[in-house]
């Protein structure tokens, strides 16, 4: 991406603009490379997290901060490059009430990570971008927790008394401490928050950008962390952008006025009409209220829609999941041609679109060599000993250990 303008034009490609004729027909060449930056460091914090129940390491990044990108395939080839300088941790919360005995069960997880571009990726990037990442949904209680469509007041980001509503699952996740947690003894908003405070204090005398992104759970947590830092910013001047990839309805009108009313606030939300993610909620209730009085919940900031179903390198199957990141990234990546068909850009990998699922066509697997569904972690974690016997070895200590 050496040779594009995005440096140049970083302001524009971040929403100073609204992104006022970027978008069709079709998106602007270095805003497509933009998106497909943003959308890939999404990558890591989904693919190296240890969903493995056997794991006493269950819920934890597999790599230390150092070596995250290296082990998730965003150092090569790549000269928008960050530094990894913070993980955070969220929990997720289901409560079960038997008469008069309520029974809570709750736990922490690594939900993504804080990174600040290198003086490398600060040439192609045009300026010191400080990233916050939000992975999708993995853990069962971070389900529980999405399909808790209840609306609450959201105190700690627009203050006592305030009028915007949001949804009570994500707020409970991106504002809770547990007490006695070694994960979350502070809440993940306090965790960014204090990150990225600290980043803005070592580069002030550089042009700084908070850019936040995230996919499905992660773009509903994005959301509000980005409305959190703009609303409470840590220096008015600083640009605050959050990419929304497959996002869901965060909260409601109130909550988009307020969001729109903030002049260095940006957001684009990329959906495709074939993924379901982004039409859910469709109403809520605050707490305490019945179904009666249902409100609607709204959608924030400039939407993109994208439709990889386009693709004719994607088998036609209805069966495909078009939620999958990798086919946002590929919808991207398409333009519309002179002749009315969708051709790829290039700028996402094609065996990237297998990476998950087996979304591409035969004849593009078999000339390419690309296998379905080719992710996997070698051995799943486990590692032989020098005396020939294997132990789950899952785990890269960090030397921000926080358990």
């Amino acid at each position: 991406m050496s040779d594009t303008g995005i440096a140049e034009r970083w302001k524009e490609l971040s929403g100073s603009e609204n992104w006022k004729d970027l978008l069709e027909p079709n998106l602007d060449s270095d805003l497509r490379r933009y998106l497909i930056h943003y959308g890939t460091m999404i990558e890591p914090a989904g693919d190296a997290f240890i969903n493995e129940p056997a794991s006493k390491n269950v819920g934890l990044p597999r790599y230390a901060r150092k070596t995250l990108f290296e082990n998730t395939g965003l150092v090569k080839g790549n000269p928008l490059t960050y530094e990894v300088t913070k993980y955070f941790y969220a929990p997720s919360l289901l409560k079960l009430e038997f008469g008069a005995l309520e029974y809570t069960l709750a736990e922490s997880n690594w939900i993504g990570y804080v990174a600040v571009a290198t003086n490398e990726g600060k040439v192609g990037l045009g300026r010191r971008d400080i990233l916050v990442v939000w992975r999708g949904t993995i853990r069962p209680l971070e389900w529980v927790d999405n399909f808790i469509f209840l609306f609450v007041n959201a105190p700690l980001i627009f203050g006592q008394n305030s009028d915007p509503l949001v949804h009570m699952g994500w707020y409970y996740m991106y504002t809770t401490a547990i007490q006695g947690s070694k994960l979350n003894a502070t809440s993940a908003r306090d965790q960014v928050r204090e990150e990225v405070a600290r980043l803005v204090e070592f580069y002030k005398d550089e042009e700084i950008s908070i850019t936040v992104t995230g996919h499905s759970l992660g773009s509903s947590l994005a959301t509000l962390n980005a409305t959190d830092m703009a609303v409470n910013p840590f220096r008015p001047d600083i640009p605050v952008t959050a990419f929304l990839y497959a996002s869901p309805k965060v909260g409601d009108e109130n909550f988009k006025k307020a969001f729109s009313n903030q002049q260095n606030l940006r957001a684009l939300r990329i959906s495709d009409p074939n993924d379901p993610v982004p039409k859910v909620p469709p109403i809520g209730w605050k707490v305490g209220e019945t179904i009666d009085s249902k409100i609607d919940y709204a959608d924030v900031g400039v939407g993109l829609v994208i439709e990889s179903k386009n693709s004719y390198y994607l088998k036609p199957e209805d069966d495909l999941s078009y939620h999958d990141l990798m086919l946002y990234l590929h919808g991207i990546d398409l333009y519309l041609t002179d002749q009315r068909t969708y051709e790829r850009q290039g700028d996402f990998d094609l065996a990237k679109v297998n990476k998950y699922q087996g979304a591409l066509k035969d004849e593009y697997m078999n000339e390419n060599h690309i296998p379905i569904a080719w992710f996997n972690i070698k051995d799943k974690g486990m590692v032989q000993q020098e005396d020939g016997k294997y132990r789950l070895d899952d785990h890269e200590p960090d030397d921000d250990k926080v358990f």
